[in-house]
C-alpha cells in the first residue's frame, strides 16, 4: 500500500437548489475539485449517494456524472451505505489509489432531496433502518433517534436542554462558512422555544436536509507536486453493527464507531488526544454525544459535559462541527461524508477562515450510516 494524498477539494452550498439537477450539483463540486487539483483527467470515479433512485428517479450515477464532467469511458461507480455513503465512496477511492491500481481517483458525494415531497423523503430516510423490525412497525428514522435519546436521558440523568450547546456551537461556526445552509447563530432561548419533532428531539436537535455535493481528488503521495499542500490520508477504517437497534449489545453505545475509530488511531499511529479537529456526524444531538463517547473523547454518558464546558468549541479540547456540522451546514445525506472530509482538509490547509484551528496537524472525520450500523472513519495528516 502506498501513501495517498488529497490534492483537490470542491463543494457547493447546501440549500434548496431549484435551478440545478443532481448531475449539475455533482458536476459543480467535481469541476471545482479538479480545478483545485490542476488535473483534467482521472482514472476512476466513486460517487456517494443514498436515494437518487427514489428522490430523483435516477440510478446509473457512475456513467451519468462521468459523462457530465468530461470523463466519458472512465471507470465510475455509485456507492451506497445510507448517510455514510460519501465517506464509503472516499474509502473506496482511497483503497484504489493505495493499492496501486488507480493513479488519480475522484470522489464525489451528492444528494438532491428538496425536489421531492417531505413524506417521500421521510420514507426514503427510513430505509436506513431495519425494514422488517423497525420500519414496518411504523417507526420513522427520527423516532428511532428519539427513543435512543429518551433512554440516554433516563440512564444518565440528562435533560433536553443539556444538549443545547451541541447545536449552539454548530450554528456559531456556520456563520463563517459560505457553504452552510443556516448561517445564523442561535442561543439557549431559541433552542428551548423550538418546536418538538419527536419527543425529546426538537427542531434544534435535528439537522436539516438539503441539496449539495462535495468532492475530492486523490493521488499517490509520491506524485504530489512540490508546490501542493501535503495532506495525507493517515487512516481509513469502517465497521458495521446490527442495523436494528434492539439487536445491539447496548442501544446507547456506538460499537461500530468505537471499532472504526480504534482501527483508525492504530493505522495513523496516534491516540485520541492527538486529534486536533473532529468532524462528527451530528445528525441529531444525541448522535453527537454518542460519537464523542465511542471515539474516546468522553466516558459513557458524559458526552454532553464536553458541550456544556465548551470543550467542543474552536480553541477547546476537541473542536467539532467547525464549519457548522450537519446541524447548520446541512445534511444532504449521501454527500455529508464528503463535506466532512473537505472541511477537515480545509482545516489542515489553513483555509477555514474565522473557524481555523491553530496548529492543526491531525483531523478526523466520522460518518454514521443509519443509527450507528455502518460507520466510516478517516484521519488526515498535514505533512509539512
Amino acid at each position: 500500500m502506498v501513501d495517498v494524498a488529497v490534492i483537490g477539494i470542491g463543494q457547493t452550498r447546501v440549500e434548496e437548489h431549484w435551478d440545478k439537477s443532481l448531475r449539475e450539483l455533482a458536476g459543480d463540486a467535481v469541476l471545482m475539485a479538479m480545478h483545485d487539483a490542476q488535473v483534467d483527467h482521472v482514472d476512476s470515479i466513486y460517487i456517494g449517494n443514498m436515494m437518487s433512485g427514489v428522490a430523483n428517479a435516477q440510478v446509473q450515477l457512475g456513467s451519468l456524472i462521468a459523462d457530465w464532467v468530461g470523463q466519458r469511458f472512465t471507470d465510475a461507480v455509485k456507492i451506497e451505505s445510507a448517510c455514510s455513503s460519501g465517506a464509503a465512496a472516499f474509502r473506496a477511492g482511497y483503497i484504489g489509489v493505495a493499492s496501486g491500481e488507480v493513479d488519480v481517483a475522484l470522489v464525489v458525494g451528492v444528494e438532491k432531496m428538496t425536489d421531492s415531497p417531505s413524506n417521500e423523503i421521510t420514507a426514503a430516510l427510513a430505509t436506513a433502518a431495519d425494514g422488517d423490525w423497525e420500519v414496518d412497525q411504523g417507526v420513522s428514522f427520527v423516532a428511532l433517534n428519539a427513543l435512543i435519546m429518551q433512554r440516554y436521558m433516563y440512564e444518565y440523568g440528562w435533560k433536553g436542554i443539556d444538549f443545547a450547546n451541541f447545536s449552539i456551537n454548530a450554528h456559531a461556526n456556520a456563520v463563517h462558512n459560505p457553504f452552510a445552509r443556516f448561517r445564523k447563530p442561535i442561543d439557549e432561548k431559541r433552542f428551548i422555544q423550538s418546536p418538538m419533532i419527536c419527543d425529546p428531539i426538537n427542531l434544534m436537535d435535528a439537522s436539516p436536509i438539503g441539496d449539495g455535493a462535495a468532492a475530492a481528488v486523490l493521488i499517490r503521495a509520491d506524485r504530489l507536486p512540490k508546490s501542493a499542500p501535503k495532506i495525507l490520508v493517515a487512516a481509513s477504517s469502517a465497521a458495521t453493527d446490527s442495523i436494528s437497534i434492539h439487536n445491539r449489545r447496548s442501544p446507547l453505545w456506538l460499537a461500530a464507531a468505537e471499532r472504526s475509530a480504534r482501527q483508525a488511531y492504530a493505522q495513523a499511529g496516534i491516540e485520541t488526544e492527538d486529534i486536533d479537529v473532529f468532524e462528527y456526524h451530528d445528525a441529531f444531538t444525541i448522535m453527537a454525544a454518542l460519537s464523542l463517547e465511542a471515539c474516546g473523547f468522553a466516558a459513557a454518558g458524559r458526552g454532553p459535559v464536553l458541550a456544556k464546558e465548551g470543550a467542543i468549541r474552536i480553541g477547546g479540547k476537541i473542536p467539532v462541527a467547525t464549519r457548522g456540522g450537519l446541524k447548520a451546514r446541512g445534511h444532504p445525506v449521501g454527500a455529508t461524508g464528503m463535506y466532512q472530509i473537505v472541511e477537515v482538509v480545509q482545516q489542515l490547509r489553513s483555509e477555514a477562515g474565522e473557524t481555523q484551528i491553530s496548529g492543526c496537524e491531525f483531523g478526523m472525520a466520522q460518518s454514521i450510516g443509519g443509527s450507528g450500523s455502518n460507520i466510516v472513519t478517516h484521519i488526515f495528516k498535514r505533512d509539512n
